[in-house]
């Protein structure tokens, strides 16, 4: 699943490729991965005639802005942005597609089928559902230590479960917290109450920098991701301990071994997550 760094890596490459194009009429061949409106012609309806003015996210999402409207996207398990020119056949698991004025279109590939789609009047994506019950990105300016180590302290879950809750962070998923921790140097198994305030700074620390480094690397690659022009990400080449199962630690020469956290959290989150 694409986490922080990877769907940054998307934003970054998409915003290059599709900024100032016109939307002139939107294909829709799987209607569920649209969520709002329920109705997909209005959908395709409303898009119609938007430009592209800008691409940011928050978290795992893509917000697409329009001259009108904000256009919420979650790539889930496997989603993918590519450009073509507007006469490309689509493949089988090209589920939406955008026609631009230029002549080129930009497809929306979901083998899964898991992604969705979102679209908001200008103004009102953060104040509702999905991005409204996410927590804050580590990425924005309110990542404050004061704001997020209360709530992980008053939790009695595994440190782990605790950062993977995208209502507590946004954008960590199992790559960037298993890495976090490991270069925090906290068992992953460790409550969130038993934590002091040095370790929980150290914590919320490292995520960042281990986020900010995975994004100047173009994310990491372990299955299927690629970015919207093919393009792999090479964070996987940094990892200390994601995906290293039986290999010697970097840090000590040690055999790496794998142990399972149980993850329990709320409804929402599995939703989104």
């Amino acid at each position: 699943m694409p986490e922080l760094p990877e769907v940054e890596t998307v934003r970054q490459t998409l915003l290059k490729l599709v900024k100032d194009e016109v939307i002139t009429t939107v294909d829709v061949y799987w209607p569920k991965i649209i969520k709002k409106p329920d109705d997909v012609v209005i959908f395709q309806q409303l898009l119609t005639g938007q430009s592209i003015v800008d691409i940011n996210r928050k978290g795992k999402f893509l917000i697409f802005e329009l001259d009108d409207y904000s256009l919420v996207s979650h790539l889930r398990m496997e989603g993918k942005y590519g450009i073509y020119s507007s006469d490309t056949e689509k493949d089988k698991h090209t589920h939406v597609i955008f026609h631009f004025e230029s002549g080129r279109s930009m497809h929306y590939h979901d083998v899964r089928k898991f992604g969705t789609m979102h679209l908001f009047n200008k103004g009102e994506a953060e104040r509702s559902l999905p991005l409204a019950q996410i927590g804050t990105d580590p990425f924005e300016p309110e990542y404050l230590f004061e704001e997020i180590f209360p709530k992980i302290k008053k939790s009695s879950r595994a440190i782990k479960n605790i950062l993977l809750d995208q209502t507590i962070i946004a954008g960590l998923g199992n790559i960037y917290v298993d890495e976090t921790l490991f270069r925090a140097k906290i068992h992953p198994l460790r409550s969130g109450t038993s934590l002091t305030e040095t370790e929980g700074q150290l914590i919320l620390r490292e995520a960042k920098d281990t986020l900010a480094e995975a994004v100047k690397q173009g994310g990491t690659t372990i299955r299927s991701y690629t970015n919207s022009l093919g393009e792999i990400g090479m964070f996987q080449q940094e990892l200390f301990v994601y995906g290293q199962t039986g290999a010697p630690c970097k840090t000590c020469g040690s055999e790496i071994e794998k142990f399972k956290v149980s993850i329990v959290v709320p409804t929402f989150v599995q939703a989104v997550n």
